[in-house]
């Protein structure tokens, strides 16, 4: 169930910026702990906490005193999910959550989740989006990346292709726009914030030819969002939008569907992206990439895209206070 929570948490100036462990058997320890060691445990005015099995952590290089535990069941193996430790996972979600909502933490950062061992292991939703969305009450959480001097976010997340259609509505696109909208001003310092909406047929639609969805739905959506005063262009065909010349004419792109929105920007910097939650009374971000079990325990994982969601977590969460 939804934690209690004020209905806008506030955080001390200083207070600490938690980084959940996500899956145990993957990189997210790892990338955890690189992280909070070349920042030296702070970022800003926030030291950084760690929150998940200790002697996961303490493994990776983690010092004792910037531990969270919450204690796995099953012995780590890297590269091999385990869903008995998916409590363990989620519970370290739910800390942090409850932490960020009580006002006890400027933000959180999770690493990433396996979702079909969370899934095997009774979890009820398709990825970290929903379930912060449940957690905080958030009528509606949007999943946004950041990275490479872009900004996207796909109106659908994790569905098949074949029901995206369907779930592209007027209210969807305009509820989703306003969130991207408020975000870019309060969060990231956007006076006048610029939004594009992409379409979702080839050359968005050519006028009904190639589809209906830019007539019927996206472009009317578009329409009442400029009528209410918005920055708004669109519905724009995708391969045509993100180009350098392109980009410079908006602050943020509403695509159709995951992969529209997260191949552009993976493309233009994948080391180094940044998923952010917005429309929830937290501070939420993540590194841009999964859990990678292949190279788990080997040495070889990055965490510039976990220093990079840090960084970004602060940076919003200073915003916020302001």
């Amino acid at each position: 169930m939804p934690i209690s929570r004020p209905a806008e948490p506030q955080a001390a100036a200083d207070a600490p910026i938690l980084i959940t462990m996500g899956e145990p058997s993957g990189v997210g320890p790892e990338v955890a702990v690189a992280a909070f060691a070349a920042m030296g445990g702070r970022v800003g005015a926030h030291p950084l906490r760690l929150v998940g099995d200790a002697d996961v952590l303490l493994a990776c290089g983690a010092p004792r005193n910037a531990i969270e535990p919450i204690a796995i069941k099953a012995v780590r193996k890297p590269g091999i999910a385990d869903s008995a430790n998916a409590p363990a996972t989620i519970a370290a979600i739910d800390h942090a959550v409850g932490s960020a909502l009580k006002g006890d933490a400027a933000a959180i950062v999770t690493a990433p989740i396996h979702k079909a061992s969370l899934m095997a292991g009774g979890f009820g939703f398709p990825g970290h989006t929903e379930y912060l969305a449940h957690l905080t009450g958030a009528p509606r959480a949007v999943m946004m990346l950041s990275g490479g001097g872009l900004r996207v976010v796909p109106l659908t997340i994790h569905v098949p292709l074949a029901t995206v259609p369907s779930l592209i509505t007027r209210e969807s696109v305009s509820e989703t726009a306003r969130i991207i909208l408020a975000a870019l001003s309060r969060d990231f310092g956007v006076a006048h914030p610029r939004l594009a909406i992409a379409g979702i047929n080839p050359h968005a639609g050519e006028s009904g030819a190639l589809g209906r969805e830019e007539k019927d739905v996206i472009g009317p959506a578009a329409d009442a969002l400029r009528a209410d005063g918005f920055s708004v262009i669109g519905p724009l065909p995708a391969d045509t939008m993100f180009h350098a010349e392109a980009r410079v004419r908006y602050d943020a792109a509403l695509c159709m569907y995951h992969d529209q929105a997260l191949i552009p920007i993976k493309t233009l910097d994948f080391w180094e992206g940044v998923n952010i939650t917005l429309g929830l009374p937290i501070v939420r971000t993540s590194p841009d990439h999964g859990t990678a079990l292949d190279i788990a325990g080997s040495g070889k994982a990055d965490s510039r895209s976990m220093i990079a969601a840090i960084r970004m977590a602060a940076a919003m969460a200073d915003a916020r206070a302001v």
